[in-house]
């Protein structure tokens, strides 16, 4: 039976920060935004995916009391907000859950990626996600268990459809399913992960969903840093001729409102505003590098300052995500560091506002050379490892996090001492070409310049040659082609997987291609050791790439 429709139904997009496996904070994040939500006037306020739970909850889902846990936690939600006047609100949150249909081969039951509607003191609704996706950074086929039924609702005579992420993402799914079901609007409760250039995709794909239902799209995703993902928020809710009708906050926590009216148009808050390519990226590896921090309880991070551009950007990244003061920077001199490289990273100290020690490790090198006379490489990782003890050293001393500051081009080569500056537990740069690395320290500087403030990054450290400055007169450019060519291949061989005779193909040359080829292969047992950071591009190392460190093949 259809209802009459009111004269409005308002919708609360409710895109929140939440911690893995933190059921009681994350149940009192749901609590007070639903509570705002009323206030404001909605009457159904969305959550993204898994925020009960936080996400991705990985293996956590296999344990009984983690479910029961979060079980009794919607329960007690939706008692709360009932017992303090919010009853009429419909609160749609994502949790796990537990399937009744499906069991393992040892009769265990099975967990369920799952969305639920609390309302008037209980849990009313459910809906199992059907598609779980199992590529890239995803292994749900592995951990869940898929739904197979559709949901839909009214609430005064509006009528909604529900589906998790995933299921928008694959044809012929419950947006298909629902095609015939007269909705007024498609909600989809989201988990999507940051990466460069997904926001058009997003919007083209529930522009097509939205087409397929005959009614707006509203997506709501989840925002903050858990491990090496940044969900990045951007909430939105999009008609089927493609306007976007509502959009939050990329990068922050944010809650606006969007209200379906009975003649079929809407109203809604002012729509958050976009942001450029560089700023996404930049903020992105700030919000990974505080909410690690955050979650994990560090206040403060360690790092060293080379005087080089890619310690610069990182310690700039650092001072956004928890504060200049809470910033140590260590300069460990050799004796074959410039007076220029050494000029650079007080500058940047200063710059930032960070604390700036230094300590030379000539002494220290001589005490093990004299035992050791090491030589060549030997003796270049030498003066790298000294320095990852100092800055261990300082974090196990000071209680700071320490972060490495290798790039995705050095990541990618091998060009990293294992043990020396690949020490630490997080790299926020990880996932940035040498070359992308340059263009985020230009970006940076020219925002600083543009809202009145001190660019962080000393130009001297952009535009001099890179150099590790291990041995008199070293640059990079003696042991890897020039960046941009390198980083170039790197792409094509990494992210699109092109073989040895695809990058011959795309024109790089023979020399080049064997070169970089033989470099990458050879350093996979050195990324396996290599410490978290924050995916930001399409194929990042880590759970997004998964090579055998012994491997043979080489076309």
């Amino acid at each position: 039976m259809t209802m009459t429709k009111a004269e409005s139904l308002t919708f609360a997009l409710a895109q929140v920060n939440t911690s893995v496996g933190d059921i009681e904070s994350n149940s009192r994040v749901i609590f007070d935004y639903a509570s705002r939500a009323y206030e404001q006037g909605a009457h159904i306020v969305v959550f993204p995916e898994m925020t009960l739970t936080g996400y991705p909850i990985e293996d956590l889902a296999l344990r009984a009391t983690f479910r029961k846990a979060a079980e009794d936690s919607a329960s007690a939600i939706a008692r709360k907000l009932k017992n303090n006047g919010y009853g009429d609100l419909f609160v749609v949150v994502g949790t796990v859950g537990t399937s009744h249909d499906a069991r393992s081969a040892q009769g265990v039951e099975l967990p369920t990626n799952t969305l639920l509607v609390l309302h008037d003191g209980e849990v009313i609704h459910s809906y199992d996600k059907q598609f779980l996706p199992n590529y890239g950074v995803f292994d749900e086929f592995r951990i869940f268990t898929p739904g197979h039924r559709t949901l839909t609702m009214q609430i005064d005579g509006y009528r909604l459809g529900f589906a998790i992420c995933e299921d928008i993402w694959q044809d012929n799914g419950p947006a298909q399913q629902l095609a015939d079901a007269d909705l007024d609007a498609l909600v989809t409760i989201n988990g999507s992960p940051f990466e460069e250039n997904k926001d058009s995709v997003r919007l083209d794909l529930c522009i097509k969903r939205a087409q397929e239902v005959n009614a707006p799209v509203v997506y709501v995703n989840q925002v903050g840093g858990q491990d090496d993902l940044v969900f990045d928020g951007g909430s939105f809710v999009v008609s089927k001729e493609g306007t976007v009708l509502a959009r939050l906050n990329q990068f922050d926590q944010d809650m606006r409102t969007w209200t379906l009216h009975a003649d079929g148009t809407s109203t809604a808050d002012e729509l958050a505003r976009e942001m450029d390519t560089d700023e996404k990226v930049y903020r992105a590896c700030v919000l990974g590098l505080e909410d690690y921090m955050r979650k994990n309880g560090f206040k403060g991070v360690v790092l060293g300052l080379s005087g080089g551009i890619d310690s610069a950007l990182v310690a700039a990244m650092a001072a956004d995500a928890c504060g200049g003061e809470n910033v140590w920077g260590i300069s460990m001199p050799s004796m074959y560091s410039s007076d220029g490289s050494k000029d650079d990273a007080a500058d940047l100290a200063q710059n930032i506002g960070a604390h700036y020690e230094i300590q030379p490790i000539e002494p220290i090198f001589t005490s093990y050379q004299e035992q050791l006379n090491l030589e060549g490489i030997a003796q270049e990782n030498l003066q790298a490892r000294i320095r990852g003890v100092i800055v261990m050293a300082y974090s196990n001393s000071h209680g700071l996090l320490a972060l490495a500051t290798g790039n995705k081009s050095e990541c990618a080569c091998g060009y990293s001492t294992i043990y020396g500056d690949a020490v630490g537990g997080y790299a926020p740069i990880k996932d940035l070409l040498k070359t992308r690395v340059w263009q985020l320290a230009r970006w940076r500087n020219s925002f600083a310049i543009e809202n009145g403030q001190v660019p962080p990054i000393p130009e001297n450290s952009i535009i001099k040659p890179p150099s590790a400055e291990l041995r008199p007169g070293q640059k990079d450019s003696d042991s890897l082609p020039e960046y941009e060519l390198l980083d170039a291949v790197l792409e094509a061989y990494i992210e699109k997987a092109h073989g040895r005779a695809d990058l011959l193909a795309d024109g790089f040359d023979e020399k080049t291609v064997d070169t970089v080829m033989r470099l990458v292969d050879r350093a996979e047992w050195k990324r396996r050791q290599y410490p978290l950071g924050p995916k930001v591009t399409a194929l990042a190392f880590g759970r997004d790439r998964r090579l055998p460190v012994t491997n043979a093949f080489r076309e």
